[in-house]
């Protein structure tokens, strides 16, 4: 069971609120489970989930792929 779906069974609440205002960021529980880098490459990236590596350029995106 998932920790999204066990907090909303357990506690009665959703991930994210109900009433939300405009231009505010609400997140998600992080899901663990997923890859990680290792310790030097995660020190390197800033994190340790590889889908959470988003480096900025400036105006520029760049999507990282490590397969």
């Amino acid at each position: 069971m998932d920790i999204i779906t066990q907090a909303m069974e357990s506690y009665g609440i959703s991930p994210l609120p109900m009433k939300v205002a405009e231009a505010m960021a609400y997140v998600p529980f992080q899901q663990f489970g997923s890859d990680t880098y290792s310790p030097a490459q995660a020190l390197e990236a800033g994190t340790v989930y590889p889908v959470l590596n988003k480096p900025f350029f400036g105006s520029k995106c760049e999507v990282k792929n490590d397969d």
